[in-house]
């Protein structure tokens, strides 16, 4: 066997490839055996459209999960770690965070070749290309960008003095740590000269601004991370993806809520995973920041700054991804993902120059 194969029943079978799978299914199997989730053959299907971290939905008998994993190896330092995100979510689900339950965790990466964990399936929907039809309306087109924002504002909101959450991160000095740890991944993660990333690292650095207050912050905060409900109104029954989470400042998750968020008239990026927010009847960016800086009432005036370093870090990682691409460690699924990204970073690169200029 020879190419890129993301799922092989045996270990035999994985043993056979040039490149790792994702899934082994009679190791996920016999992981969910002695985790005492379910009973019987697996049957499972891809779910999400990440790029990064993997995501397989797994119904057997006595159970319906998501087994979550990071990419294939090998992975840049620090990044990945779903042993940390998931107990990240063991940790927030008590304070009344909205997050899947985790059901179970490994980290030995001789089952899967990366450590993963499962999690209960949850039964919603998530915004991206396409409007549920009861979000459809103009009213529930509003409240679904308004339900972003008043979420963030929980998460901002949960007391980080004490307790396991407040070991989650460090956040002193976080803005500066930032800038220093992507300029780093930049170095390990380039094949191609792109002379804005270090022109913007120097800007960041040369402007950055001082924290107002610390908190919880997700990391990677937009739409598409959001689970709503079914039916009904927007509602928000779960925030998914917590790979990044840490306790810094806030408004470095308003800043990638509003870079990464699609509006119309304004100059688009891949990042814009959640395209119909373009679309009339939804908030604009600004109005995104207005209502959750009704809760806080901080400062904005440097929010640029912020949105300037959530693309430059989009760019650093997206590179990272097109790198292993390149290297035939990535499959494009058919999609054209090489050439998305080949234009991609450098246009995600002008657009954060967009936003520098917009400093006051």
């Amino acid at each position: 066997m020879d190419g890129i194969v993301d799922v092989v029943r045996t270990q035999a079978e994985a043993d056979a490839l040039e490149i790792p799978p994702l899934l082994i299914v009679d190791r996920a199997e016999e992981f969910l055996d002695a985790s005492g989730i379910g009973t019987g053959p697996l049957h499972w299907h891809r779910i999400g459209g990440g790029q990064s971290n993997v995501s397989f939905r797994i119904k057997r008998k006595g159970a319906d999960v998501v087994l979550r994993r990071g990419p294939r190896p090998p992975l840049p330092p620090s990044t990945h770690d779903m042993v940390r995100e998931a107990r990240i979510q063991h940790v927030l689900a008590p304070l009344g965070v909205p997050v899947p339950k985790i059901l179970a965790v490994c980290a030995d990466p001789n089952v899967l070749g990366v450590p993963f964990y499962v999690m209960k399936f949850l039964d919603g929907v998530v915004v991206t290309d396409s409007i549920p039809a009861h979000l459809d309306a103009p009213a529930q087109r509003r409240a679904t960008g308004e339900a972003a924002a008043d979420m963030l504002v929980r998460l901002h909101s949960v007391d980080i003095s004490h307790g396991a959450v407040a070991d989650i991160g460090r956040p002193d000095g976080y803005l500066q740590r930032q800038v220093r740890r992507f300029a780093g991944l930049w170095e390990l993660g380039a094949t191609r000269p792109l002379p804005r990333v270090g022109e913007l690292a120097e800007w960041l650095e040369a402007n950055r601004p001082d924290t107002q207050r610390t908190a919880l912050i997700h990391g990677d905060y937009r739409i598409g991370n959001l689970m709503f409900a079914k039916s009904g109104p927007a509602r928000i029954q779960a925030v998914l993806d917590w790979e990044m989470a840490t306790l810094g400042d806030p408004l470095a998750d308003l800043g990638y809520l509003t870079a990464t968020y699609a509006q119309a008239g304004s100059p688009g990026t891949f990042m814009e995973l959640t395209s119909v927010t373009a679309q009339p009847g939804y908030p604009t960016r600004d109005e995104l920041a207005l209502r959750y800086n009704q809760h806080f009432g901080l400062d904005l005036s440097a929010l640029p700054w912020y949105q300037v370093l959530a693309l430059w870090k989009a760019a650093i990682f997206s590179e990272a991804i097109y790198t292993r691409w390149l290297r035939g460690e990535r499959d494009d699924g058919g999609q054209g993902l090489g050439a998305v990204l080949e234009e991609g970073v450098p246009r995600l690169l002008d657009v954060a120059g967009g936003f520098a200029r917009r400093m006051p």
